[in-house]
């Protein structure tokens, strides 16, 4: 469904009915290895708080370009409170407020909503507004830009947008052997920020192999929720005959996290947006199940995947911590207000 714009949205729904899933016996005792830390990060609960204020200060309807953050549930969710989620900024009513998604966007878009006279409350994660300022800084010192990520991704085409002539976009290591450049002597790489970390550190051995000088970017691109659920996820894999990731299917970090579940593993791994995805046949035979979710979802979604697999007899769980996280965003500018308009920290708050 769509809330009468051109973004998918997913319907309402209800939590499965519990008992779905059967208690089969197996051979040893069953349990659940919980990964720590998972879901939410502090980009994502900045851009989510974000819609939510705006929406409180300002009143029905705020409109998002794109989706605040790739999880079906969350967009839902604020869809339901008044939000309206459209494609791009022309689709919003002159002189409205519109809020950018987490993955940030380009000078193009900015200028679009200027005029068009739109309130615009940039909720672009600080870690992907870092990016975008290296590569504005080495465009301006006319440095070739090779951007690793992936073609389509909003983070992408918003990085691409702010160094256009200067980047040239690389989707992993097949693409480096046919990648060609003016000068091979005037390179830097920069990353999307929620690539699987294996697959981007092997892409950069290729492009050292081919381009030697190429710089670094000055701190790693990839986020550090990203880093952090790929290293639990790591920990729990060898130990888990099946895992199950939350998260939704354009959840380019959800997705990464089954690639390096089985990579590093796991018997069997799939990602669900819901928990009435699990399937019973995922079960079969199964002693271990490891769970996590990727850094766009609310830990609502993850316990209803526990309590699911409690009724099949997965009642154990053990936390897996390998990092605590504490890191907290101020909120947009347009925001760090109490409800009576008076100036406050405006910290995004955290959310588990």
């Amino acid at each position: 469904m769509t809330n009468g714009h051109s973004v998918p949205l997913a319907p309402p729904r209800s939590p499965a009915p519990r008992g779905r899933l059967r208690n089969d016996p197996v051979a040893g005792a069953k349990k659940v290895l919980l990964a720590a830390p998972r879901g939410y990060c502090a980009g994502v609960d900045r851009a989510v708080i974000a819609v939510e204020k705006a929406l409180e200060q300002y009143g029905e309807p705020v409109y998002v370009r794109k989706q605040i953050v790739h999880n079906v549930h969350v967009v839902s969710t604020l869809e339901q409170r008044g939000a309206v989620f459209v494609d791009d900024v022309d689709e919003v009513p002159r002189g409205s407020h519109v809020v950018f998604s987490a993955h940030g966007v380009s000078p193009a878009v900015v200028a679009g909503a200027a005029a068009r006279d739109l309130h615009a409350i940039d909720a672009t994660c600080p870690l992907v507004t870092k990016v975008h300022r290296e590569a504005t800084r080495f465009a301006k010192a006319e440095r070739t830009i090779i951007l690793i990520g992936h073609t389509g991704h909003e983070e992408v085409e918003g990085t691409m947008g702010h160094a256009p002539d200067r980047t040239i976009l690389v989707n992993g290591p097949a693409d480096v052997a046919s990648l060609t450049v003016d000068d091979p002597d005037n390179l830097v790489w920069l990353s999307q920020t929620t690539l699987s970390v294996d697959e981007t550190m092997e892409t950069v051995r290729l492009l050292r192999e081919r381009f030697p000088t190429i710089e670094n970017p000055p701190s790693d691109d990839i986020c550090y929720a990203t880093q952090n659920r790929q290293v639990a996820i790591k920990k729990v894999a060898p130990q888990a005959d099946l895992v199950i990731v939350v998260g939704s299917a354009n959840s380019s970090n959800s997705v990464r996290l089954v690639d390096v579940a089985l990579e590093y593993g796991a018997t069997a791994a799939h990602r669900v947006d819901y928990a009435e995805e699990i399937q019973q046949e995922w079960l079969d035979g199964v002693q271990t199940v490891g769970v996590t979710s990727g850094a766009s979802v609310p830990e609502e979604l993850v316990h209803e995947v526990l309590e699911q697999l409690a009724d099949a007899g997965y009642g154990s769980v053990e936390e897996v911590v390998t990092a605590h996280e504490d890191l907290m965003f101020s909120l947009p500018k347009e925001l760090r207000t109490d409800g009576s308009g008076n100036a406050t920290r405006g910290l995004g708050g955290r959310r588990r």
